[in-house]
This record gives structure tokens, sequence and C-alpha cells, in this order.
């Protein structure tokens, strides 16, 4: 069975933003991951977010560890330093031309709690493999990437041509349909939303629908595959974010 499925195809996983998530999602976006205090306070007044709210969640923000106080403003912690990492690679995927290899990844270790097991499964859906049957995952050796060392402790690769047709052996992996009907979903929504606030809100949710694009050679994607789209739609939408961060910012 396909892994990932969201509950309903087309669904959309609209989270309402919080001050943090506001102030996450803004540095996350920004190059480098540094916003001076006044740019800040412009910029989430526009997506609803008070001055007060705003002092208040930058302080959690720091204890937390999501932050780090700088001379003139805040910036991401090192923690978050990987999540900006990931998100940069879901709008932007590095790949290669694919020759037919697959990665086979084969977990070794043994005696691990539930903990241990969730975390270990988090990483390798995040490094975008699919688990063929418990502790075997997969992915087509199109990504130009080397998988993490830390995992040669716990986990054994390999390269491999599975017997089974790609094409099928994708679709058995993950739910191709599912994720292409949402992320259309996701493409007629930010068509029609006018508020800032609502904006990054659908934006958010690009994010998270990219990072789980198992990002597979076109040869495997269904046809009219919206992929590139939904990452012309983000793309866009940061060009416009910068762009209100200089108008505000210049106008003071």
């Amino acid at each position: 069975m396909p892994k990932n499925v969201p509950a309903l195809p087309g669904a959309l996983d609209l989270r309402p933003l919080s001050a943090r998530s506001v102030v996450l999602s803004l540095l996350l976006g920004t190059h480098p991951p540094e916003l001076p205090v006044r740019e800040l306070v412009r910029l989430t007044e526009g997506f609803d977010v008070g001055g007060s709210t705003l002092r208040a969640a930058l302080s959690r923000m720091v204890a937390a560890g999501d932050l780090r106080r700088t001379a003139t403003g805040y910036r991401l912690s090192d923690r978050l330093l990987e999540r900006q990492r990931r998100q940069d690679d879901a709008v932007h995927p590095r790949t290669r031309a694919w020759d037919g290899d697959w990665e086979m990844v084969v977990i070794t270790a043994t005696g691990r709690g539930p903990a241990e097991r969730a975390g270990l499964r988090a990483r390798l859906t995040a490094l975008r493999l699919a688990e063929l049957r418990e502790g075997v995952w997969l992915r087509p050796a199109n990504l130009a990437r080397a998988l993490p060392g830390d995992l040669d402790p716990v986990a054994q690769h390999y390269t491999a041509r599975p017997d089974r047709p790609a094409r099928e052996q994708a679709r058995s992996l993950w739910p191709l349909d599912a994720w292409s009907a949402t992320a259309r979903a996701l493409l007629a929504h930010i068509a029609e939303v006018p508020r800032p606030a609502d904006r990054l809100t659908a934006f958010a949710a690009v994010v998270r629908h990219l990072l789980a694009d198992p990002v597979l050679p076109p040869g495997l994607l269904p046809a009219d595959w919206p992929g590139a789209g939904l990452r012309a739609a983000y793309t866009d939408y940061q060009r416009e974010l910068v762009g209100e961060v200089r108008a505000r910012v210049g106008g003071a």
C-alpha cells in the first residue's frame, strides 16, 4: 500500500498560523535567515500579528532554541537551519539523469525503542525513500545527494534494479494520484485567496506538500504532474514577499 496517503485526495491541510508560525515561515523563506526587528514588526503586522504578540512569541522562540538574538534582529538557530535546507530542497530539488537504478536502504539495527524507530522512519521519509516492507526502503536513484553517513550504524544501502516494472513499482510506493489531486487543489486555492494572512497560510501548506513530493524521474510520473507548477507558484510568492519586505522597510 502506498505510504503517506492523505485522509482524502485533494483535501487541504490549511493550519491556522500562530505568531510563531508566521515568524518561522518568514525566516525559513529568507536567505540568509535573519531579519531586523523593525522588518519583523512591519511584516508580521501585515499577517495580523500585533506588536505585543510578536514580542512574546520572539521571547518564547529564543528560550526554546528556535531563534538566536543578533545585534539587530533575530536569526534561525542552527537546529532550524537543517529544516530550511530541507525546505529549499523541496522547492528546488537537485536531480540527475536516471539510468534505471534504485537506492535501497535496509535497516540492520535491532532492539530499538518506539521513539527511535519512529525517528528513523521520519528521517528516511524526509530523504524521499518509501518503505517496501518493514525495514526495506526504496527510491529511484535520481537525486543528486548522498545518504547521510550517520545512517551507517543502523542501516546498509545498496544499488538495486527491481524486477517489477518501474512505473508500477513507483505507484505501489507513493500515492501519486492523491498527491497530484492535493497539489491541484492547492493551486486552485492560492489563485483565489487575496488576504496576506490567508495567502501565507496557503503557501505554508504548499511547502508541506512539496516536502512530501517523491521527486521521481519524469518517466515514472502520471501525465500532467503538477509538481513543477506548484514549485513555480511558491517561487513567485517568495519574490512577492521579498518585494513587500523591501517596500515596507524602504518606506519607513
